[in-house]
């Protein structure tokens, strides 16, 4: 028996679905039962009745689908596998923002801990960020964290002001206005994309700034046959799988998340054989930090 086999019959015995962000690896994408973005695989897992949930992504994906599903067994096959945006927001530093600053409305990033998220009031994510943000009172102060980057642009879509937490995602921060430049300069027919975690001088240069979701969306909308993709390079296997007919450039600098890339067929049948890498948090988290989750789904209907 192959590994696809052996995976597919545990999914069966165990009652599991495999859920899978858009930068895993193409053949983690298509075992996967969903992928997605985010915003989306938080929704998968908000209506999940599997008895286990295999969630291939970093770790803050693994426990906001164990936050959503709190009766499922969550398995992450790559427990290692973390987020340095996510680590960049200690949730004692948020606690510490918060009680000297009790006036201010705390938005939290999906990407973070779920102990920070039980110290914020609303999540977002890079799909959902503008529509959450628009919809709060003008005069209410905010502060958005970890990602500066992503709140830079939001700033700059909205024309609201917000403090910016000093934190942001190494793969996109070292995005360049060079690197689109040079794109475009290779690509002249290409419509450029780049994901708003980029810094606000790359997006300004994009012809969109969306999330993974978006530019599938985008792409599979569009009457353009060539893009430019500003984000990390996993994407780009879902994009030619639904679109087959189009073409697909990277940037020179090749965006990989060496985290994403942690999990593997083989660390999946292992899970699923021995129900191991269970994700586990407390009760007391879990209450805390599914508020401003349901909060962020509730706003982004």
């Amino acid at each position: 028996m192959d590994i696809i086999q052996e995976i597919n019959k545990l999914k069966i015995e165990r009652n599991a679905v495999i859920m899978a962000h858009n930068y895993t690896l193409p053949e983690v994408q298509d075992i996967a039962d969903y992928s997605g973005d985010s915003l989306e695989l938080a929704r998968i897992a908000a209506g999940c009745d599997a008895r286990v949930i295999v969630l291939c992504g970093v770790r803050f994906m693994a426990e906001t689908a164990k936050i959503l599903s709190p009766e499922a067994i969550v398995l992450h096959p790559a427990p290692e596998s973390g987020c340095p945006m996510a680590d960049m927001a200690d949730a004692a530093a948020v606690k510490e923002f918060r009680e000297k600053n009790p006036d201010t409305l705390l938005i939290a990033y999906v990407n973070t801990t779920a102990a920070t998220k039980s110290e914020v009031d609303i999540c977002c994510t890079s799909g959902n960020a503008e529509k959450i943000v628009a919809a709060l009172p003008e005069n209410q102060k905010v502060m958005f964290l970890p990602d500066a980057n992503l709140g830079g642009n939001l700033i700059r879509s909205l024309g609201r002001p917000m403090g910016l937490w000093d934190g942001c995602c190494p793969i996109h921060n070292r995005i360049t206005p060079d690197d689109i430049r040079q794109a475009r300069a290779a690509h002249p027919e290409a419509v450029v994309m780049v994901h708003p975690e980029c810094k606000v001088e790359v997006t300004a240069l994009a012809d969109h700034a969306l999330s993974t979701g978006g530019m599938l969306k985008l792409v599979s909308g569009s009457s353009a046959k060539e893009f430019v993709v500003g984000t990390e390079i996993g994407i780009i296997h879902r994009m030619k799988k639904e679109n087959p007919d189009k073409k697909f450039y990277p940037l020179d600098n090749n965006p990989v998340c060496e985290d994403m890339k942690k999990i593997t067929l083989e660390k999946i049948a292992a899970v699923l054989r021995d129900l191991s890498c269970r994700v586990e948090l407390d009760a007391d988290v879990i209450a805390k930090a599914r508020r401003p989750i349901e909060k962020m789904l509730e706003l982004s209907k």
